[in-house]
């Protein structure tokens, strides 16, 4: 049984349980035992913290970058590292247009001194190929059977279009504004559901607000319509790896999409979804869909199958391997 350290800035984050948090029971059954640490804000904390490293074969961080200090103690104590990330960290969400050095620097810095190096999409792993030869792709995955929802839809007459993600994205949703409240002021019989911790009021279309629920989410995208996932295009958000597309999917909902990031690898267009460039395609879409019950329909079936694709037990042999190859290195 080989021993892995997992280090993380935080173990709850959405972004960790989806990228290493589902695959650690799969990497015990593959013979690689995880340790998972939180980094500590101390600096003689987190040197301690790398002076164990030494006992295991290898070290997997998850999307940190480290100062030199840091980056120099885990060199010198730990046999191997790995370096996951499926975010583009080495751009700043708040000017993603501006290269950022606080970003920028640690992040080349991790990919340079990693003996592998874990992304999410080709886009990310042409960045990190710039620095480092050993850089694969393994998608994200999910746990398709989440999603299973018995639940039948309200049967009210309503067209459910719904949108899940954190606080920190909600201004995504919010750039669609516009045609949300052109398609309430023409059709009365669409809601606007949201899974999220904050919200957004439209003044001509009603909203279901109802707080993310790790055991509720498939009910709640399952009992919906039409998926959204909009995205502006900026160097920050071409490094995401659609999560969103694929619970849509999982959930068996028809999707809209921005082509940015990977939503133009996990739609396939026409069949699963359709992908909008801008206002004028983002409003023609869904009001294609929203008049549209037997399109929905078989889009639906087509987004459970390619969704089933990417399910966790298919994904982490993937994940094992590159980790394994990694560690014997």
């Amino acid at each position: 049984m080989s021993r892995l350290l997992v280090l993380t800035n935080n173990a709850e984050r959405a972004s960790f349980r989806q990228r290493i948090g589902a695959y650690l029971a799969p990497m015990r059954d593959g013979g690689i035992e995880a340790s998972v640490e939180t980094l500590p804000r101390g600096m003689w904390a987190r040197s301690r913290l790398f002076a164990r490293a030494g006992a295991f074969d290898g070290v997997l961080v998850h999307k940190k970058g480290l100062n030199v200090v840091d980056a120099h103690l885990l060199r010198k104590h730990a046999r191997r590292i790995i370096y996951n990330y499926d975010d583009a960290v080495m751009h700043s969400d708040r000017r993603p247009e501006r290269r950022n050095r606080s970003h920028f620097v640690p992040w080349r810095r991790m990919v340079r001194l990693s003996d592998a190096v874990i992304v999410g999409s080709e886009h990310l792993a042409r960045l990190g190929r710039a620095y480092n030869r050993q850089v694969h792709v393994v998608p994200l995955g999910l746990r398709v059977g989440d999603y299973a929802c018995d639940a039948a839809k309200p049967g009210d007459g309503k067209v459910r279009l719904v949108w899940i993600g954190s606080a920190s994205t909600l201004d995504y949703l919010k750039a669609l504004k516009p045609v949300l409240e052109a398609i309430g002021a023409r059709r009365k019989d669409v809601v606007l559901r949201q899974i999220c911790e904050t919200f957004l009021d439209l003044d001509s279309m009603p909203v279901e607000k109802l707080a993310w629920d790790s055991g509720k989410r498939g009910e709640y995208l399952g009992t919906a319509d039409i998926g959204l996932a909009p995205l502006p295009d900026n160097p920050f958000t071409r490094g995401k790896c659609s999560f969103k597309v694929l619970e849509y999917g999982a959930a068996g909902l028809p999707v809209v999409a921005s082509p940015v990031g990977t939503n133009a690898e996990h739609i396939v267009e026409g069949v699963t979804g359709l992908l909008a460039g801008g206002p004028a395609q983002w409003e023609a879409h869904l009001m294609r869909l929203i008049e549209d019950a037997v399109l929905r329909d078989k889009m639906a079936q087509a987004g459970r199958l390619n969704a089933a694709g990417y399910d966790v037990n298919l994904i982490a042999p993937r994940l094992i391997s590159v980790i394994a190859q990694a560690i014997e290195r």
